[in-house]
């Protein structure tokens, strides 16, 4: 009975945290781009990519090095020289791709938009483009170390706002770290303008 109990709490919580409590949407600059396209349908051939851009698969380098921190392998490493040689290593590995053009091939997408604004749910692009309540699959180019490609699906709100509706764990816990580096970024401004 308590089980029952403690999951209708935790609806109503839920409920009243979407409906009431965060109707105001926190955006953040940010200077982003990305590449969408609607998705009326669930095509198979975005999910199909969506799952192939995970961060393990992108970054084997880094899977490796992560499995190997979890060992406890790397305690008498110096971390900072450790991760310079893995991205070195990665630069290497990118430039025998492009020696060899072998490099990943990304679904075309048929459009591209510049992001204004991002928040921990929420994108915000700089014009009008979104058609209200489509899905649309896109993928964000991010800069973070290292740099990759975060794929996602979003449902507009309007024509410019889009509500994020499934990102990987791994890419969540990036994307999250960036939006709390632009709100840093954002209050530093505003404490150097007062």
């Amino acid at each position: 009975m308590f089980l029952v109990f403690k999951v209708f709490l935790d609806f109503i919580f839920h409920l009243c945290l979407d409906q009431c409590i965060m109707s105001e949407v926190r955006l953040f600059k940010a200077p982003l781009s990305m590449v969408y396209e609607c998705d009326r349908s669930g095509d198979e051939k975005f999910l199909r990519e969506f799952n192939s851009i995970l961060p393990g698969d992108e970054d084997a380098l880094g899977a490796w090095l992560k499995r190997a921190k979890s060992r406890g392998e790397t305690k008498e490493s110096d971390q900072v020289l450790l991760t310079l040689v893995i991205e070195l290593h990665r630069k290497i590995d990118a430039l025998s791709d492009y020696i060899k053009n072998e490099h990943k091939q990304y679904l075309p997408l048929k459009e591209s938009a510049d992001i204004d604004e991002i928040g921990f749910t929420h994108i915000k692009i700089s014009e009008d483009k979104f058609t209200k309540d489509e899905i649309y699959y896109a993928r964000i180019v991010m800069p973070i170390f290292p740099k990759r490609n975060l794929s996602l699906y979003l449902r507009a709100q309007d024509e410019r706002l889009a509500k994020i509706e499934n990102m990987h764990e791994e890419d969540e816990a990036d994307w999250n770290a960036y939006v709390t580096a632009r709100e840093r970024v954002m209050i530093r401004e505003l404490r150097a303008n007062s």
